[in-house]
């Protein structure tokens, strides 16, 4: 509070010589000042003031009296949420919200089976999870950003392209239309209620809004080029090599789709991890290589530039997510070295060696002959190769030695941080759809 002295002190010892005037207003000012802070100290002594236990009543009964008539009907449905409101459990319904509790420290945190408040985001204890998420969003893009005009022509002219580049077209759409879609489910039906971690289930709605978006993409691509939607979405239950995959997806997330399914022992703890390395190792990690090659490589010879750059920025995302997810198994590892049974790892290489003869078997199907400069044979060489990644990623030993990377520039298309040459045109790490920016 400022008190006249200081007021003298302020004015450099002049104020004994100031006219009669500015003395009255600088009182003006202090008495001013004065009532403010008194306002201010009320007002705070009522805001801190406990609500007495009436006040609900009270609030129906002016109601009540005010000059709105009630029906007897409105009357009574007042006076039951009044009723609700005197009872209300503050605590209902969440398990990890101990009332008056301490606040969650670092140490408290865990990937599974965590007690501590999950509503509580910080402090971080997996910075990664949190980088993930912001990455992710500063990664955003829509489908109806990409120019698809170019695509229509070519695809109804007659000689846009060979019946082998069509049949890679419409396969690649066939599956990933509905793979997205059970990626999803299972992250929103299953993983974010088994994962204990506020951070890492930030990005795991980050992830499934990607999901959605991708979904989209297929979606808009379909629409765009007039091809029969009813045949491209229910590609997976009728084209064998398409409904292999997706019937292999749905077999890990059978279990963790009941509602009543908890984590908690090491046989529910490896049916989760089991569920997380099909998802993000095999499904993500293995399934969608054969397709994303194909369809870039067909951007890269200029040919149907607009689904290739639906897919280039799918791939980005679908980076940030196999990260995500060997970041999350890995971490579960370490925190439950008990999981991480020879048997289990044994199980999991089974798993990842399942996954990579589907795919080879999809490449098969999608690549009877040669095309794109590329072939069956070589694209299980790069799924071989793309297997041991995963497998190393994840602490297991490699199965295939001495395999190479055929397609190099897949690598370079999936570093974010590069500048990429695509179609004529340059994407410069984009942020945004508003922030592309093209020579």
């Amino acid at each position: 509070m400022l008190n006249w002295d200081d007021y003298h002190a302020e004015d450099g010892g002049n104020a004994a010589v100031a006219e009669p005037a500015m003395a009255e207003a600088a009182a003006a000012n202090l008495a001013d000042i004065q009532a403010s802070e008194a306002a201010e100290a009320q007002q705070n002594a009522a805001v801190e003031a406990p609500l007495p236990e009436t006040t609900v009543e009270a609030k129906a009964e002016t109601t009540a009296d005010s000059e709105v008539e009630l029906t007897p009907e409105a009357k009574a449905n007042i006076d039951a949420a009044a009723e609700a409101l005197r009872n209300l459990n503050v605590a209902a319904g969440l398990e990890e919200l101990e009332m008056g509790a301490a606040r969650v420290s670092i140490d408290e945190k865990a990937m599974i089976n965590c007690r501590a408040d999950l509503n509580q985001l910080v402090p971080f204890k997996y910075d990664w999870a949190w980088q993930k998420y912001i990455d992710g969003c500063a990664n955003h893009w829509m489908p109806q950003e990409v120019n698809m005009t170019a695509d229509v022509a070519t695809w109804k002219n007659p000689e846009g392209l060979t019946d082998d580049e069509r049949r890679i077209i419409e396969r690649s759409l066939g599956y990933f239309s509905t793979a997205d879609s059970l990626v999803a489910n299972n992250l929103v039906l299953a993983v974010y209620r088994l994962i204990t971690n506020p951070e890492c289930r930030q990005y795991l709605l980050r992830q499934a809004f990607e999901e959605a978006i991708h979904t989209h993409a297929y979606q808009y691509c379909i629409e765009s080029l007039g091809m029969d939607e009813g045949e491209v979405f229910n590609m997976y239950r009728e084209v064998p090599s398409v409904a292999k995959k997706a019937a292999w997806s749905l077999s890990k997330t059978h279990e963790l789709s009941d509602p009543n399914f908890n984590t908690g022992t090491t046989e529910s703890d490896q049916t989760l991890l089991r569920n997380l390395i099909g998802f993000y190792a095999v499904t993500e990690g293995i399934f969608f290589y054969c397709g994303f090659t194909q369809i870039l490589s067909m951007g890269r010879r200029n040919k149907m530039t607009g689904v290739a750059e639906q897919f280039q920025y799918i791939l980005r995302d679908e980076s940030m997510h196999l990260n995500f997810g060997i970041d999350v198994i890995n971490q579960i590892k370490l925190e439950n070295p008990h999981l991480w049974t020879e048997e289990f790892k044994q199980e999991a290489i089974q798993m990842i060696l399942e996954g990579t003869q589907l795919e080879i078997e999809y490449a098969r199907d999608t690549m009877p002959r040669g095309v794109l400069g590329m072939n069956a044979a070589m694209m299980e060489e790069y799924l071989q190769f793309i297997a041991n990644r995963r497998l190393s990623q994840i602490g297991l030993p490699e199965q295939f030695p001495g395999v190479q990377n055929p397609f190099p520039w897949m690598s370079e298309i999936m570093d974010l941080r590069k500048e990429k040459n695509f179609f004529e045109t340059r994407v410069i790490e984009y942020q945004t759809g508003g922030a592309l920016s093209w020579d």
